[in-house]
C-alpha cells in the first residue's frame, strides 16, 4: 500500500526545505515539521498503520532518535511492542552491538539482548525517519537478526534514492520509503 495523491500532498507539504544545511549546496529535508502539523502527522501515522496492519508483526523497532517517535506511535496503533535501537552506551541492560562506517570514522548502535522477549523468530518492522547511505539502518537490521528476530521490512519516512543506502539494505530486508527524493 502506497500513499494516495491526497496523503502525499499533505505529508510533502509539511516537509520544510533548508538550503545549504549542513553545508553549502545541500537542501536539507526537515521532517520535524510533520510532527508539529497535526494533519500531516495523523495522515502519516494512519498510512503506516494501514500499511502494516496485515503484516502480523510482533514488534516495531525504532532507530535512535526520530525512529522512536514514529515507531512507538505505530506500535501502539498496531497493538504490538516497541523496541528502541540506541546509540552505544544508552541502554541500561546487557546489549548486543553493531558497528558501522561513517564518512569519517565509525559509530555503533545497540539493542537489548532480550529485546524481543520469549518470542521466537519475532516478526519485526524496523523504522526510522530517513535512509541515506544506509549505515545505521544496515547495522540496526543486523542487530535484529543477531538477537534471533526476523526483520520483515524496513520503513523510512523519507528515502534518498540518489544514494545507495536503499540498495544496500534491500540485500537484507525489503525497504519501503513513504516519500522518495531523487
Amino acid at each position: 500500500m502506497t500513499l494516495s495523491t491526497e496523503q502525499r500532498t499533505i505529508i510533502e507539504g509539511a516537509i520544510r526545505d533548508i538550503p545549504d544545511f549542513p553545508k553549502p549546496g545541500i537542501i536539507f529535508k526537515d521532517i520535524t515539521t510533520i510532527l508539529n502539523n497535526p494533519e500531516a502527522y495523523k495522515t502519516l501515522q494512519d498510512h503506516l498503520r494501514d500499511r502494516y496492519a496485515s503484516y502480523n508483526l510482533d514488534y516495531v523497532a525504532g532507530i535512535d532518535a526520530r525512529g522512536f517517535i514514529f515507531g512507538a506511535t505505530l506500535a501502539r496503533d498496531l497493538g504490538v511492542g516497541f523496541v528502541p535501537i540506541r546509540k552505544k552506551g544508552k541502554l541500561p541492560y546487557t546489549t548486543v552491538s553493531e558497528k558501522y562506517a561513517l564518512e569519517y570514522g565509525v559509530d555503533e548502535v545497540e539493542i537489548h539482548i532480550d529485546a524481543f522477549g520469549e518470542t521466537k523468530n519475532a516478526r519485526v518492522l524496523l523504522i526510522d525517519d530517513l535512509i541515506a547511505t544506509g549505515g545505521t539502518a544496515n547495522a540496526a537490521a543486523s542487530l535484529i537478526d543477531k538477537v534471533g528476530a526476523n526483520c520483515v521490512e524496513s520503513c523510512f519516512i523519507m528515502g534518498l534514492t540518489f544514494l545507495d543506502g536503499i540498495k544496500k539494505l534491500e540485500e537484507k530486508t525489503p525497504v519501503y520509503s513513504v516519500i522518495e527524493v531523487n
